[in-house]
């Protein structure tokens, strides 16, 4: 099948006598056993739901694994990859990572002897040469979080299993429409959920979806312990999301690319990142392992002040965090999504304190064009 017929085409209640055309809401919290010594396929929710399970079992499908696994948040799913890893392992990840992921990196894991250490992945050699015999995991997204960055997949996984080390990539700013890390080579793929896959604001989950048997017994023990799990609620929320995942992309994609050309010509913007440019360095390594370039931009203005009025003088863009939904959002990732990220590692990544971030939404293109271009000039007017 091809991919919009992927998702909608699926066994939505497996076993259901009264076969429903929407996966029902299995909202119970335990469900009854026949016998005291043994367990039927369901007996807590917190181990596995009706619900859950075909969402998971459909997110794994799409991301051409075998297992898949959803939880509470998109941070939720990275940190049970980190349970992956003990006492004394290292995490190698790339310089440019979401504000969240840096902080529990660097903030919390410490605690328990687990040290992530950061590098630019664009580099794969000099990359390389930061790995160390501890190095367990290395953790990448492609593209990158907010600078939209391209990070050769391929040569990742090359470098990790040359190292005895497993390859993470949060697919979160591609989806699984666009992206496929595991058929890139990748042990794990996670998103947080509650971007594209979700798609309409009203849910906050995340996903991991693994190929390896091993690998999957380990992740469904730490959410199962951890009790990370998404309710069948959100579950099923998620579930009629991504039903419209194609129809979504398609039109966001569809206008970012033409608001990238815009801005890339506005004489009030400085730089364009985004990958679908032709003039982009990343254009053809993005080509190379993604059908598309997303609908996430960022650019910049040379002027902290005139960035944030741009973000403040729209009216279709709303300022708020995350991506991915149908409502276009606007921000400044140095203050908003990025703000967590340790001070240190603010210092050497080099992140423009006027970097203005971008997620397209589902609005007319006109209408959307229009905005920025009167938000770019009304700011540089009352600079």
């Amino acid at each position: 099948m091809k991919f919009a017929s992927r998702l909608v085409c699926f066994d939505p209640a497996p076993g259901d006598r009264f076969r429903p055309m929407s996966t029902p809401i299995y909202q119970t919290a335990t469900f009854e056993q026949e016998q005291t010594d043994s367990c039927g396929e369901y007996e807590y929710s917190r181990s596995g739901n009706p619900t859950r399970a075909v969402l998971e079992k459909h997110l794994a499908a799409l991301e051409n694994g075998t297992r898949g696994f959803c939880f509470s948040s998109g941070m939720a799913a990275i940190a049970t990859v980190t349970k992956l890893l003990r006492c004394g392992d290292e995490i190698l990840a790339d310089s440019d990572l979401y504000g969240g992921t840096c902080r529990l990196f660097s903030k919390v894991i410490d605690r328990g002897g687990i040290i992530a250490h950061y590098a630019d992945a664009r580099s794969p050699e000099q990359f390389e040469s930061r790995v160390t015999p501890r190095t367990r995991l290395i953790f990448a997204e492609s593209p990158t979080n907010p600078l939209m960055r391209v990070i050769d997949l391929r040569k990742m996984a090359a470098i990790a299993h040359a190292h005895d080390a497993l390859l993470c990539v949060d697919n979160s700013a591609m989806s699984p429409y666009l992206q496929n890390p595991l058929d890139l080579g990748a042990d794990i793929v996670l998103h947080s959920a509650t971007k594209f896959l979700c798609g309409h604001h009203d849910v906050t989950a995340g996903a991991i979806v693994v190929k390896d048997e091993a690998l999957a017994e380990q992740i469904c023990f730490a959410q199962n312990a951890e009790g990370s799990a998404l309710s069948p609620f959100d579950s099923f929320l998620l579930l009629r999301g991504i039903k419209t995942l194609k129809l979504r992309v398609d039109c966001q994609q569809r206008t970012a690319q033409s608001i990238a050309r815009f801005l890339a010509s506005h004489q009030g913007i400085k730089q364009v990142y985004y990958p679908g440019l032709s003039e982009s360095s990343d254009y053809e390594l993005q080509r190379s392992q993604a059908r598309g370039p997303g609908s996430v931009l960022s650019f910049t203005t040379d002027s902290v002040e005139v960035s944030k009025a741009i973000a403040e003088c729209a009216r279709f863009f709303h300022i708020a965090v995350s991506f991915g939904g149908v409502n276009s959002s606007i921000g400044l990732p140095g203050t908003m999504s990025h703000a967590s990220v340790p001070s240190e590692l603010q210092a050497a990544r080099n992140l423009p304190p006027d970097l203005v971030r971008i997620s397209v939404g589902i609005e007319d293109e006109e209408d959307l064009i229009a905005d920025l271009d009167q938000a770019i000039h009304r700011a540089i007017s009352i600079q």
